[in-house]
Order: structure tokens, then C-alpha cells, then sequence
């Protein structure tokens, strides 16, 4: 899952960030890029990117609808504006 947000309210954010990271892993996802320090080779500018790999589409579901999720998901709401893709991952065999 790839992740562009673009912070609206710092605050609510960061107390999004922190509760998130738990429901994350509980529902089998693993962070690999979660930051601004970006470097834009094109037109595209994003704020701030987030990269987590999940091992089947049907773990970001169940996060994505889960009661953990939905309680903090008004801060990320009122916080941030969010676009978000799944790509399936490279299978190195």
C-alpha cells in the first residue's frame, strides 16, 4: 500500500500517527517508508509518503474495516488529505 498525505492539521495527525502503527501490525502490515524527506525526480511534489507491506490484499480490508481502525480514523481524517494505492509486490522466487 502506497500512502500520500498531506498534513491539514499537525496535530490531529500526530496523534493519528501514534495510535495507527499498533492497528497496523495487528492486522499483519509492516511499515517500509513513513516520512517527508523526499526527493521529487518529476512534477509529482508529495508532503509525505507512506509505504506498508501487507502479505494479502484481504489484511488491508480487514484493517481498513476494523473497529480499532475506525475509532482513530476521524484524526487522520480532520488531519491529513490521503490518496492510496495497492500495488502487488514483487514475488523474488
Amino acid at each position: 500500500m502506497i500512502i500520500d498525505s498531506k498534513i491539514k492539521d499537525a496535530e490531529k495527525y500526530r496523534q493519528y500517527i501514534e495510535q495507527v502503527f499498533p492497528i497496523v501490525t495487528k492486522y499483519g502490515g509492516r511499515y517500509h517508508v513513513r516520512g517527508e524527506k523526499i526527493r521529487s525526480f518529476g512534477t509529482w511534489k508529495p508532503e509525505r509518503i507512506i509505504v506498508i507491506e501487507f502479505p494479502m490484499e484481504d489484511h488491508v480490508q480487514r484493517w481498513l474495516t476494523s473497529t480499532e481502525y475506525a475509532a482513530i480514523a476521524p484524526l487522520r481524517e480532520a488531519g491529513a488529505e490521503t490518496q492510496a494505492i495497492l500495488v502487488n509486490g514483487y514475488m523474488n522466487e
